[in-house]
């Protein structure tokens, strides 16, 4: 009973002083800022967003992937740890890092979608614009040709005579008319119902 008893003692006291250690980690020497991490965070997030084309265009141009953002922004992985790991055991100020991050990914998503429909609009007008200019010059060319507008009086009936101005202008529904008489004539129609 006595044993219980003292087991009991010990077991407390190891709790209290494990407990004590509760406060968290200890602020690091070489903390970086808040705005340095949403930086350091925006870097890696879009570094390891690239799709694998573009990581082996990186890769193929010397780029060391995994030291590129400790190297651009002169920190090193041991002080971006225990930075991170500080951050984190601190819940406010992480959420707060977290939300500038979001909020910085989503503007320069915006700004992208907005360059590439204004890049997309530009190709799109030297399309258009490459496309007047070859029909500009079509147009030049047939007009050099000196080629004459058809004359409308000169047409002629299916049966050899020619048609006859009305006001001046040809009656063009009487041509068709007369040109359906002067086939069906010719063409007798194919029905399907004799091959059924």
């Amino acid at each position: 009973m006595i044993l219980k008893r003292l087991l009991l003692v010990v077991g407390i006291i190891f709790m209290a002083l494990a407990c004590t250690n509760l406060k968290g980690p200890e602020k690091p020497k070489k903390l970086i800022s808040k705005d340095k991490m949403v930086d350091i965070l925006i870097d890696a997030r879009l570094l390891t967003s690239a799709n694998s084309k573009n990581k082996m265009i990186m890769r193929d141009s010397g780029l060391d992937m995994n030291n590129y953002v400790f190297k651009k922004h002169n920190i090193d992985s041991l002080q971006f740890a225990l930075s991170n790991s500080y951050y984190s055991y601190y819940v406010d100020e992480y959420e707060e890092i977290y939300t500038k991050l979001t909020d910085s990914l989503t503007k320069l998503k915006e700004v992208l979608k907005e360059q590439e429909a204004k890049e997309w609009k530009e190709q799109t007008k030297r399309e258009a614009d490459s496309l007047a200019a070859v029909l500009k010059e079509k147009n030049k060319t047939v007009d050099s040709l000196n080629v004459n507008p058809i004359d409308k009086s000169v047409f002629k009936k299916p049966n050899g005579e020619r048609l006859k101005k009305n006001n001046g202008e040809i009656d063009e529904e009487k041509l068709l008319e007369e040109s359906i008489q002067e086939i069906e004539g010719l063409v007798e129609p194919i029905s399907d119902k004799g091959f059924q």
